[in-house]
């Protein structure tokens, strides 16, 4: 390993000064300005330029995301943001439990609590599983997201130990009134609909959205269906003070066939998931901040269902969960070219579980457990000259179950001639294990201690033709012990902190406005796992290019992968399987009059078989049209 290790950092080396660029934030926004001054939150909490800032993070901004016409988020993400994959098993909706998809990989991490989803800051997963509720991510929610790849868990604490998706809402700028409709149908019976309406008087604001989404699936027993709403009402107190709430509610039914080998029958799930939050903020000349509260909360009904020739489940899954939180930061300028960041965190999370008896009706008690998590932390930015800025930061997290972790990060971004940035990077991940693995279900362990990782990076950014080519590249080296596996000990599973990982690899990108008719763009990860992880592929390649002309817009996208694990070695046994696919998508609008605009799309347009999960055929080609209404 060290022979290996030494050529990567050799390569590094190479890479940096001939210029090997890496990620622009704005630069996966197809069809936007491209800006030299890119503003995100992610990095800092505070609104922050992301040349000062020394981890690598991709923006996909609202009008990517509205050209797509879908009502997930992750699609959009899975293609435009390299290194991360999502994982999938039809038209429409991921579900959960047994045969679940929705599963993040994030350079070749892909526990189901290793990357961690914000909506505006605020954390959101199970409380007793720890993971995310991947159909509660829905394009009416954000105005843009904002993807840290690598561990933020000085700012985030437990969960980001991969990276982070932050979810920023929506929010009306101008004064006035502008409301949205989307209406949609294609293969095997999909409809989605969606009305979102803005408002905006003087200091107050609001954004109200619903939408109802369903399919047949493309297999038997496979359908889902899902009712969403979001409302947003906020209020500038003064030029430097404003206060916001919001509350997000969806509910999906979501049926698993099995696997094609292992049919299932009335394997169903009945979701219902909510999130409401507080906050006030300041942003004064030098100094900004906010408190903030939060509360999620779901309620689940799982039947697991029966295979050929078994009786049908005696008692059915019930589980209701919570988590909540406080959370503080104030960013302040000591002295020009500086920038303090203190932040205080709270949460509350668990919840409890049970098994309703068919027959009788009556409660087995599972699990009832609440934990808590609190943590401190400062972060500090300085710009040492015009061509270069320090960013050192720590944080002080206790876990009331498993103790105290210190997680440290720093950086060093050099901003060059030619808008090029040299970024270096070394930081800490962590996440704490969840009420599942230490308390449900046969391998629980409550022993279990923190999973950890350090990871390594280089990236080098630049913006030519005053930001109409945005090109890059960066290189990370990741290593990390104590990772929860599950094992066998005296012919029983035994969840322990054995596994390890030791991950390597290359991501870049390119985008290029050619003129106001035509964009470009193209990413691409590479990561050499020493310990292969299931949906993590070796090779993920996207190139799309985007056409207006007059009322027509049309878009198209090959992505290949190569190198998917479906299946891997495990304690010796098990066999490795990998898929390898080319998917080509293709999608147009033309708008009809000031107020409507006609869509299709087409998907897997070259009908290629393949499987992201192991016995989970995806469909072949599937269409869907419809009209998009704005007033």
């Amino acid at each position: 390993m060290t022979h290996t290790r030494t050529l990567l950092l050799a390569a590094i080396g190479l890479l940096a000064p001939v210029g090997i660029v890496a990620e622009n934030a704005d630069s996966l926004s197809i069809g936007n300005e491209y800006s030299l001054h890119e503003v995100v939150v992610t990095g800092t909490r505070n609104a922050t330029d992301i040349r000062h800032l020394p981890m690598t993070i991709s923006v996909v901004a609202r009008p990517t995301l509205e050209k797509r016409f879908e009502p997930s988020l992750l699609p959009a993400l899975n293609e435009q943001v390299p290194g991360l994959f999502v994982t999938s098993r039809g038209v429409m909706g991921y579900g959960v439990s047994n045969g679940a998809a929705g599963g993040f990989s994030m350079r070749g991490m892909s526990g189901s609590a290793q990357m961690l989803v914000l909506i505006d800051g605020h954390p959101q997963y199970m409380g007793l599983f720890g993971h995310p509720i991947s159909d509660s991510y829905q394009t009416m929610l954000a105005e843009r997201v904002e993807v840290l790849r690598g561990p933020a868990s000085v700012l985030y604490g437990s969960n980001a130990m991969g990276g982070v998706v932050n979810i920023v809402t929506r929010k009306q700028q101008a004064d006035g009134v502008q409301t949205n409709l989307n209406v949609g149908a294609g293969s095997y019976g999909t409809v989605q609909t969606e009305a979102t309406n803005r408002v905006r008087r003087g200091r107050f604001s609001s954004v109200i959205s619903a939408s109802y989404n369903r399919t047949d699936g493309h297999r038997k027993n496979m359908g889902f269906e899902q009712y969403g709403g979001y409302a947003k009402l906020a209020y500038d107190i003064s030029n430097a003070w404003n206060v916001y709430g919001d509350v997000n509610i969806t509910h999906f039914n979501a049926s698993n066939p099995g696997t094609v080998t292992e049919p299932l029958t009335d394997n169903d799930s009945r979701i219902t998931r909510g999130m409401a939050s507080f906050a006030l903020q300041n942003n004064y000349d030098r100094t900004s901040g906010a408190l903030s509260f939060f509360y999620n909360w779901g309620y689940h009904k799982i039947n697991d269902g029966y295979g050929p020739g078994e009786s049908p489940q005696e008692s059915l899954f019930r589980s209701k969960d919570l988590m909540m939180g406080l959370s503080w930061y104030q960013s302040t300028e000591l002295w020009q070219g500086s920038r303090l960041t203190l932040g205080f965190d709270y949460q509350h999370f668990g919840g409890e579980s049970w098994n309703k008896v068919v027959a009788t009706g009556a409660r087995e008690p599972g699990v009832d457990k609440k934990q808590d998590e609190v943590a401190g932390y400062v972060d500090f930015r300085q710009d040492i000259s015009t061509w270069l800025s320090l960013n050192a930061g720590i944080r002080v997290d206790h876990h009331s179950h498993v103790g105290t972790e210190w997680v440290p990060q720093g950086g060093l971004a050099f901003h060059l001639p030619k808008n090029a940035e040299l970024k270096a990077m070394v930081s800490k991940g962590f996440r704490n294990p969840t009420i599942r693995e230490m308390y449900m279900f046969p391998p629980q362990n409550p022993d279990l201690r923190p999973e950890r990782l350090m990871n390594y990076e280089l990236s080098f950014t630049q913006h030519l033709l005053e930001g109409a080519l945005t090109y890059g590249a960066n290189l990370y080296y990741i290593n990390g012990d104590n990772l929860i596996m599950t094992i066998r000990e005296d012919g029983r599973p035994h969840n322990v902190n054995s596994g390890k990982i030791e991950n390597w690899g290359l991501e870049t990108n390119v985008a290029y406005r050619i003129n106001p008719h035509w964009n470009i763009n193209a990413n691409y990860s590479w990561v050499h796992m020493e310990h292969p992880v299931i949906s993590a592929p070796e090779h993920k390649l996207y190139a799309g290019t985007d056409f207006t002309q007059g009322r027509w817009n049309v878009s198209t996208g090959i992505q290949y992968i190569k190198g998917l694990y479906t299946s891997v070695i495990t304690n010796g046994q098990g066999t490795e399987q990998t898929e390898d696919f080319v998917l080509w998508n293709l999608r147009a609008n033309y708008r009809l009059c000031k107020y409507a605009t006609l869509y299709v799309k087409g998907e897997n347009l070259l009908a290629q078989r393949y499987e992201i999960m192991a016995g989970y055929p995806m469909p072949k080609a599937t269409f869907m049209g419809g009209v998009h209404i704005s007033f």
